[in-house]
Formats: structure tokens, C-alpha cells, sequence
């Protein structure tokens, strides 16, 4: 297996998370190539199911927290009215009192879904980065454009030539004209692309029809070229009369939006109104985004590579089928037993908090009482502390008696006590 360097992501997380991925897609691609299937778009599909399977408890977690979410909305609500208007601390620390009380009871944080979403955020566009860039990452595709990219780099004027196709397709070589680039740029050629390196450069024709024969075996899916842009092929379609290809070019960025739309129907919809019955604008904009989105998926899968509008239209089929199950088994889900339940552990580790800030304080204190402690001197015989107390006494019937004094004090005290013994 050939080691790519420079064509991987190096994107802070996304660059390692990219990485492990792409060992996944490699090895899905190695076994489909053992049963004599080399197909990229094949591979999209299964790569793309089991990222999402691997990705369920994350969902399952974020739906159960949204359902919780919606059985709390009512009492948060009341909570922000009862303190509506008044910005003293007082009351803003009272507020944030109960609101934490109220978090606890349902056993949820108000982090909760962030937390889930930033774990799943890298994931995705990793994924995005593997799809978009697989000889990066899939040993067997790098190896098929090897010789071609090893023959044009020793090839005089390639570079020029190279380095405006890969313009046209934003593609940088900033880090030099490598092979690692050049691979790159081939994998991202267009048909009309590969004719023009041909013509370019004859000496190289049979390597780059060859090369090209491999790529379109790898490439091709339900008859569609997924390295090529269904808009390009709509446009070939239309110039050549071959009608299915256009249909088939047209289903992709319709299916897109298609199944995004449903995937959203699908979702979880919270109540659009608030405890006044006034319309949330929150809602009222995820309503919106909603509609947006679909669409803007098929703009975008009309101008990128087919592969990308596949992998899109796997990914909202699986999660699509993935809420339809999830939902169902939200269904079952008896709220109260999971508020009690969720509400237990935060006492539990309430509890085991309490303990461990307990154990610190009683280590502090022992260090402190060790610290003040001195040994105890030999205890004092009945004989020395009657000879104390007759030298005190001594000591303030000799002394000089000066008004206010101790002495002048003890000296009165002693005569009242001869006088009433009288």
C-alpha cells in the first residue's frame, strides 16, 4: 500500500479523524476487490452505512435528550416568566438556582445536545474529506494512477499543462508539483480531460488510455461516470441523444434534496409555539432551513462529481431509515421511568461528589490538626500544683498593693474570706 502524505487532510481533528476513516474505506475497498468488485461508488455506499451504524448511540442519545428537552420546555418556561423583567442578582441567582434544580430532576445537561453535535461534526466532515479525496486514503485507487503520475512527472512541459487542469478544478500546487498532486489532478479528471492529456502528450497515449479504462471501471455507477458532474453529463446527454444518462443525471441532485427533505419530516419536531402561544423564532427558522437546505444539496450535487451526490443521497437513506427506527423505539420509551432513572444517576453522582469533597476536607483537616498539635508533657503531681497555687498566693499577699491592681484584687478577696471564716 502506498503511503499518501500530501493529499491528506491536515485540518486540526479533522486530519486524524480522516485518517482512521480512511483505513475503514480501504479496507471496504480491499474486500470488495477480493471478490473482483472494484467500484468506488459501490464502496461510497457501504462506507457510508457503516459510519452512520457506528454513529447510532450519538443519535439515539442527542433524540432521547430532545425528547427530555420537550417535556422540560413547559417548566423552564415558567420558570424564565416567574422571573421575567426582574435583573437584580438576587433574583438572577435564584433564577439560575432553580433552573439548575430543574436540569437535575429530568437528569440532563444544558450542554447536553452541543456535546453530541461536536463529537459527530468532525466525524461528517471527515467523512466528506475521505469521499472527495480516496487515493488519499484507498491504497488500490492510489496504485492505479502511480505509473501515469511517475511517467508525467519526468515528462518535459507536463507540469504547465498539469497545473491548468488542476486550476480549472481548484486544485493547488502550491507544495509543488509532485506525484502526490498529480494524482490528484487525475482523479479528478473529466472525460473531456482525459482526451486532452492523450492529445497532449502521445508518446504517454497508451498508459493514459489504459490508466483511464482502470479509472472508469472503478468510477462507473449505474452507468453514470460519479468522477463527472451530473450537470456535464445532462450536457453530454442532451449533445449525443444518450437519453438515459440524462435521466439518470437529472435523478441524482432530485433524489438529494428528495431524501434530505423526508429526512427532516422524519426528525423529532418540537412544539413551534411558546407558553404565551407566540410563534418561537427559533422554530419558526429551522422550518425555514428546512426547506433551504434540500435545495441547496441539489445545487450542489448538479455541480460536483456524481460521487458526492451518492454519497449524499446514502447518507439521508440511512439516517431516513435509521430515525424511522429510532422513533419507533422512542415510542416505547416511558418517559416518567426515564426522568426517575436519569434523575437517580445525578443524585448518585451527586452523592459521590459529596464523598470525595469530603474525604479532601477531612485530609485537610487531619494535616492542620498535625501541624498545631504538640506533645503532651508529663502530668502534673497533686504536691506540684499545691506548690503553685501557695507561691501564687505568696507571691500576691508580698506584693505591692497598688489600687487596681491584682495583687490589691487578691489581697481583698483573701481578707473577705478570713471574715466571714470568723
Amino acid at each position: 500500500m502506498s503511503k499518501m502524505v500530501l493529499t491528506k487532510s491536515s485540518v486540526w481533528v479533522i486530519g486524524p479523524v480522516a485518517t482512521v476513516l480512511g483505513l475503514i474505506m480501504n479496507a471496504i475497498f480491499g474486500v470488495l476487490d477480493m471478490v473482483n468488485i472494484q467500484n468506488i461508488g459501490l464502496c461510497i455506499i457501504l462506507f457510508t452505512f457503516l459510519i452512520y451504524m457506528l454513529l447510532t448511540p450519538l443519535t439515539i442519545k442527542q433524540q432521547k435528550f430532545s425528547k427530555l428537552s420537550a417535556h422540560m420546555n413547559p417548566e423552564l418556561q415558567k420558570i424564565q416568566k416567574k422571573y421575567k423583567g426582574k435583573n437584580d442578582q438576587a433574583s438572577m441567582m435564584k433564577m439560575n438556582e432553580e433552573t439548575q434544580l430543574l436540569y437535575a430532576k429530568y437528569g440532563v445537561s444544558p450542554m447536553g445536545s452541543c456535546l453530541q453535535l461536536l463529537i459527530q461534526m468532525p466525524i461528517l466532515l471527515a467523512l466528506y474529506q475521505v469521499i472527495w479525496n480516496i487515493p488519499a486514503y484507498v491504497g488500490r485507487v492510489y496504485d492505479v494512477f502511480k505509473p501515469l503520475a511517475d511517467a508525467l512527472l519526468n515528462t518535459s512541459g507536463s507540469q504547465t499543462f498539469m497545473e491548468e487542469i488542476a486550476t480549472s478544478l481548484n486544485i493547488s500546487y502550491s507544495s509543488g508539483y509532485t506525484v502526490d498532486k498529480i494524482i490528484d489532478t487525475l482523479y479528478k479528471l473529466q472525460p473531456s480531460n482525459w482526451t486532452a492529456l492523450a492529445n497532449q502528450f502521445p508518446d504517454l497515449s497508451s498508459m493514459i488510455q489504459e490508466t483511464q479504462a482502470s479509472v472508469d471501471h472503478m468510477n462507473y455507477f449505474l452507468g453514470l461516470n460519479i468522477a463527472d458532474s451530473p450537470l456535464n453529463i445532462i450536457q453530454q446527454g442532451f449533445a449525443t441523444g444518450a437519453w438515459l444518462m440524462v435521466i439518470g443525471a437529472i435523478a441524482i441532485p432530485v433524489l438529494s434534496a428528495l431524501t434530505q427533505w423526508l429526512n427532516t419530516k422524519l426528525m423529532p419536531q418540537q412544539a413551534a409555539t411558546t407558553a404565551n402561544g407566540e410563534q418561537s423564532a427559533m422554530m419558526s427558522s429551522m422550518k425555514t432551513m428546512n426547506v433551504i437546505m434540500p435545495l441547496i444539496s441539489a445545487f450542489f450535487c448538479l455541480t460536483l462529481p456524481a460521487g458526492m451526490g451518492i454519497y449524499w443521497i446514502a447518507g439521508s437513506v440511512i439516517r431516513s431509515i435509521q430515525q424511522v427506527i429510532i422513533n419507533r423505539h422512542m415510542d416505547k420509551i416511558d418517559m416518567e421511568k426515564l426522568i426517575e432513572k436519569n434523575a437517580e444517576k445525578v443524585k448518585k453522582k451527586q452523592e459521590k461528589l459529596g464523598v470525595a469533597q469530603q474525604r479532601v476536607v477531612n485530609s485537610q483537616a487531619k494535616v492542620s490538626t498535625r501541624n498545631i498539635n504538640t506533645p503532651n508533657k508529663k502530668p502534673m503531681t497533686e504536691e506540684e500544683r499545691q506548690a503553685r497555687i501557695k507561691s501564687s498566693t505568696e507571691y500576691y499577699k508580698n506584693a505591692e498593693e497598688k489600687p487596681g491592681s491584682i495583687a490589691a484584687k487578691a489581697r481583698m478577696v483573701e481578707k473577705y474570706n478570713e471574715k466571714n471564716k470568723k
